[in-house]
């Protein structure tokens, strides 16, 4: 019951706009090809802006394997830079181990990403613990449905974090991703999506909601 009054919060939230929210726009530009069978490669430049300029930046490579017709394994490295409060920017890494599950239906598709990240350099000790760049565990379901004869396919997912550390706010979850989305059916090499979507943090609604409009460009070779 808790968990259905917490999410009804965070739409009503996104709606209202209030004063503590955050806006950002994230672009990301990647590459992506065959390195043996059943293998692929991928390259990726990422960028997150707010009201400020650039807020995050972070270069990324991962291999992915096709294990079966529905799982599909991968690693990823990125070299993160972050502007703190003080408006400096410090480095860090992190590494993403990810379990993708999927299955096709017709024309819609389901699809679960498990994901345990690891930061080298951990951005939140000075002000606590921040999913987005300390160790955690982020459970991804998504659907995704193909019209027929429209040139976009439009999805929905959800992302929850949870923290496995030891402390006060350890082990528990600690912020919902919500996110509504579309692709475009190119039928080429061309894979472009954009996508809107809400964070929100538990037990921290002082702090607003984060407004993110994403956009992505990616070319198989």
């Amino acid at each position: 019951m808790k968990f259905k009054l917490f999410i009804c919060t965070v739409l009503l939230s996104s709606v209202s706009f209030g004063q503590n929210d955050e806006f950002m726009v994230w672009t990301n530009v990647g590459l992506s090809g065959d390195l043996v069978k059943k293998t692929d490669w991928t390259v990726e430049l990422n960028s997150r802006f707010d009201n400020e300029g650039i807020a995050t930046f972070f270069p990324q490579v991962g291999i992915d394997y096709k294990l079966t017709k529905w799982l599909k394994p991968s690693v990823e490295y990125r070299f993160l830079v972050d502007r703190n409060k003080y408006g400096n920017y410090k480095s860090g890494h992190r590494i993403n181990l990810n379990a993708k599950f999927g299955e096709d239906f017709d024309r819609l598709s389901l699809e679960f990403r498990l994901r345990y990240q690891y930061a080298f350099s951990q951005f939140g000790q000075a002000t606590g613990y921040n999913a987005d760049f300390d160790q955690a565990f982020r459970f991804k379901p998504e659907i995704e449905y193909d019209i027929n004869d429209f040139i976009l396919t439009p999805s929905v997912s959800a992302e929850f974090f949870y923290n496995p550390k030891l402390g006060e706010n350890g082990r528990q979850f600690d912020k919902v991703r919500l996110a509504l989305g579309a692709s475009f059916d190119l039928n080429n090499n061309h894979d472009i999506s954009f996508k809107y979507q809400i964070d929100k943090k538990f037990r921290a609604f002082d702090e607003g909601v984060r407004h993110v409009i994403s956009v992505s460009y990616e070319y198989s070779l």
